[in-house]
């Protein structure tokens, strides 16, 4: 069992920077993948970036490709998502994911995770 409370969300300017956090309890972290995923008003729900559970791997959506970043610090139980040169499209409510595996592949799909946290919102201002 994993339980996930993301936190800093906001309203920043179109052009800003926001690093999201992510911290996970439970007794272990390093076997799960961890997902980042957004939804916007009236929109589904998609997937923003991903990393293995040791961290060589990562995945982002091409849509944020080259101004997100995402990684992990597996003794602190944190995943953090990097969100820089946002846009008004950015903005949506920032969902954090994981699920146990033991292979060091990157799920991308809303399907493929098991727990979630309560999200955050981000508001990118035009």
């Amino acid at each position: 069992q994993v339980q996930l409370v993301e936190s800093g969300g906001g309203l920043v300017q179109a052009g800003g920077s926001l690093r999201l956090s992510c911290s996970a309890s439970g007794r272990t972290f390093s076997n799960y993948v961890m997902g980042w995923f957004r939804q916007a008003p009236g929109k589904e729900r998609e997937f923003v970036a991903g990393i293995s559970w040791s961290g060589e791997r990562e995945y982002q959506s091409d849509s944020v490709k080259g101004r997100f970043t995402i990684s992990r610090d597996n003794p602190k139980k944190m995943v953090y998502l990097q969100m820089n040169s946002l846009k008004s499209e950015d903005t949506a409510v920032y969902y954090c994911a994981a699920v146990w595996t033991s292979t060091m592949v990157v799920f991308t799909t809303e399907s493929e995770y098991e727990y979630w946290g309560q999200g955050t919102q981000v508001t990118v201002s035009s």
